[in-house]
This record gives structure tokens, C-alpha cells and sequence, in this order.
């Protein structure tokens, strides 16, 4: 969901008169006041968020007896009826996601409960220590794992081919870039071969409810909640049953910051603790190996958002991504994923070229940067 829940502007979106960067066609604002004002509410009442790393948009409605958010997800992009569904899963299971008030899965419009502007991020810039935090939200993790029903939901599996897919998001968008040379046939190829080699080297994981990107940016503290009440969810529409150990990763090996070893090292040993049952080395062991496909994954992901979606501000965040990458390597499952980069993109720890955007784009396939391109 959103990483910053503050206002963008004071300006109204849904407004012809609005001039702002979050204004929407004539079909989509026509589509938007028909759903609010079959529901009692007034357009003009809508102040927009800032926009996230996805396709969904976010405004605060200030005219309403409760604080409420609508979401702006057109169909063709998101699905407003999964994340409905997921977050009412969630509620089942004891966990705080915001309530869902109203949704029109045709159009694309949600109305849901508003956190507020507390998150954990937000929360840790101001001052408030982190060791406060993290502690909640791995709380929040043994909560789920352990809950017999976690993956009581028809969601998709984490299975081996989404395993590998988000992986090359590596050789298709960050190897382009770095090399300053499209990512061959061979060399793609070659990649697959390195993760089918390293998944075929692990056991089966423990399994269970997956969010896929739980971190301190989606997290949000929630008044008055006390113990894990208190830690509202946001961004999780893109769950699905895998191994456990993913949502740890990303929490711990967060992307976005750089968090104290100590205190990683003490948040992993919580969450053993609360888990006799799952078995430690097995766990460990997809611990790292995960870690490495989803900082494989992340250095890909940040570089699309800037060359298809126009998003710069996460690029910045590469140069600790790529760190966090070479830090696996001590793990033996790893090493054919090591040996594989040092063959294949050695300058990966180098600086991002600086050349032009469109260069950038040419080099890897896209012509035209304002067509409708893949997701993926």
C-alpha cells in the first residue's frame, strides 16, 4: 500500500479545476465520483497521498464521521477484490489490516479504514527507536506462522517457476544496465540453470501465508492497539502460500535501510524462540537462499520502476541491495549463484552508468517508453 501516508497536495484530484500530478482522465474521475457519490460522499472532499512503488493510487476523504481511505486500483492493473479478501483473512487470523468499508471490483475503487500517517518508518525518522519496533512486528510474523489457519486461503503457491521468474529480474533490467550490454540467450539461460541447481540442493520448506512485502514502510502503528493490534498491515495483496522464511528476509534485509546486525541477529532468535517447532537448519537455509533471490529480484524491480514507470527515488537504493547480495555468499547453497555473477556481471558492484534514460531503454528492448508495457 502506501509507504508515506501524507498529503501531497491540498489539491483535489477529482476536481476539473485540480492541477496536480495525481489527476486522472475524464473517464477515470467520472467513473470515481459515480462510485463515491452512490455511497453519500462528496469528491471535492479528497486530498491525495503520495504514490508508492505500484499502480494503486490513495486519497484521504476529511469530509466523513471516521477517517477513511479510497483506493484507486483500475482492474486491468490491480484487483480490489484479493486485497478485500486477503485482508479480511487476515483480520480472521488476529491480525490488524484496515477495515474494508466499500469496494467496486469492476471499476476498481476501494474504501477502507485510515491508519493514519504512523508508519514504522516514518516513526523511526522522527526518532523512535527501532529496537521498539522491530521486535512488533517479528511479533506480528510468529503470530501468523503459527496461527493453524495462516494458510487456510486459495491463494497462489510461491512455487518454483515465481521463484525463478521474479529472479530474472536481475538479467532482464538491472544486467542491462550495469554492463552497458543486453543480457544474451546464453547468458539467461545459464541463470535459470544456476536457481533450478540451488533449489534442487534445499529441502522442502515450512510453509505458510506469504505477504511478500512486509517491511518497515508497510507497517504501520495503530492507537490504541497494545501487543501486536497495535502493528496495522498494509500492501499485501499480492500474497501467497510459501516458505516462511521470506517475509523474515524481508523485514530483516530490508532494501530501503540499513538496519544494526546486532539487531537483526537478535530478531531471528526471537522468532526461533517463539517457533519450537519449526526445524532451525532448514529454516536457515532459506533464510539466506531466499535473501538472495529477492535482493536479485529488488535490483531489478528498482530499476524498472525508474525505466518503465518513471519512479527515480529508488535507485538510490541499489548500491545497498547489491550489498546485501554479496553478504550470502558465505552460504554454501550460494556458491553456484556466485560463481555465476563473477562469470557474468563482475562489474556489479560498480556504479549505475550515467547515461541517458533512453539509451538505458533501448538497451533493453523498450522503444517506446510511453507504451503499455508488461508488469513483469
Amino acid at each position: 500500500m502506501v509507504s508515506a501516508w501524507h498529503l501531497l497536495t491540498d489539491t483535489n484530484p477529482y476536481d476539473d479545476q485540480a492541477t496536480t500530478t495525481m489527476t486522472l482522465n475524464d473517464e477515470r474521475q467520472a467513473q470515481c465520483r459515480t462510485f463515491l457519490h452512490q455511497r453519500g460522499l462528496d469528491p471535492r472532499s479528497l486530498s491525495p497521498l503520495i504514490q508508492d512503488a505500484s499502480f494503486r493510487r490513495y486519497f484521504r476523504l476529511s469530509d466523513t464521521d471516521r477517517p477513511i481511505l479510497l483506493m484507486d486500483a483500475p482492474l486491468e492493473l490491480e484487483n480490489v477484490g484479493q486485497f478485500a479478501k486477503i485482508a479480511r483473512h487476515l483480520t480472521a487470523v488476529g491480525l490488524k489490516t484496515p477495515e474494508i468499508i466499500d469496494f467496486d471490483q469492476e471499476y476498481g475503487f476501494l474504501l477502507l479504514e485510515d491508519f493514519g500517517d504512523d508508519t514504522f518508518t516514518r516513526l523511526i525518522a522522527s526518532g523512535t527507536d527501532d529496537t521498539s519496533l522491530y521486535p512488533l512486528a517479528v511479533d506480528v510474523l510468529i503470530a501468523l506462522h503459527s496461527h493453524p489457519d495462516a494458510a487456510a486461503i486459495d491463494l497462489p503457491l510461491y512455487d518454483r517457476n515465481l521463484f525463478i521468474q521474479e529472479a530474472l529480474l536481475l538479467t532482464d533490467w538491472y544486467a542491462p544496465v550495469i554492463r552497458n550490454n543486453p543480457t544474451s540467450a546464453e547468458m539467461r539461460h545459464s541463470y535459470i540453470s544456476i536457481w533450478q541447481e540451488i533449489l534442487d540442493s534445499l529441502p522442502e520448506p515450512a510453509h505458510s501465508l506469504v505477504l511478500r512485502d512486509f517491511h518497515v514502510d508497510n507497517l504501520m502503528r495503530v492507537h490504541p492497539g497494545i501487543g501486536i493490534s497495535g502493528c496495522g498491515l498494509l500492501d499485501f495483496q499480492d500474497a501467497v502460500i510459501g516458505p516462511m522464511a521470506y517475509d523474515l528476509v524481508s523485514l530483516l534485509e530490508d532494501a530501503r535501510r540499513d538496519i544494526n546486525p546486532n539487531l537483526v541477529v537478535s530478531m531471528i532468535q526471537r522468532y526461533h524462540e517463539a517457533m519450537p517447532l519449526l526445524e532451525v537448519e532448514n529454516f536457515r537455509r532459506w533464510y539466506h537462499v531466499l535473501g538472495a533471490q529477492r535482493h536479485c529480484k529488488v535490483a531489478g524491480i528498482f530499476l524498472r520502476l525508474l525505466l518503465r514507470d518513471g519512479k527515480s527515488d529508488y535507485v538510490r537504493h541499489i548500491p545497498r541491495v547489491i550489498h546485501l547480495l554479496e553478504q550470502k555468499f558465505d552460504v554454501p547453497e550460494l556458491l553456484p549463484l556466485r560463481q555465476w555473477l563473477d562469470y557474468w556481471l563482475p562489474e556489479r558492484n560498480q556504479s549505475l552508468p550515467n547515461f541517458e534514460a533512453a539509451a538505458i531503454r533501448r538497451l533493453i528492448g523498450i522503444d517506446d517508453p510511453d507504451s503499455q508495457l508488461p508488469r513483469t
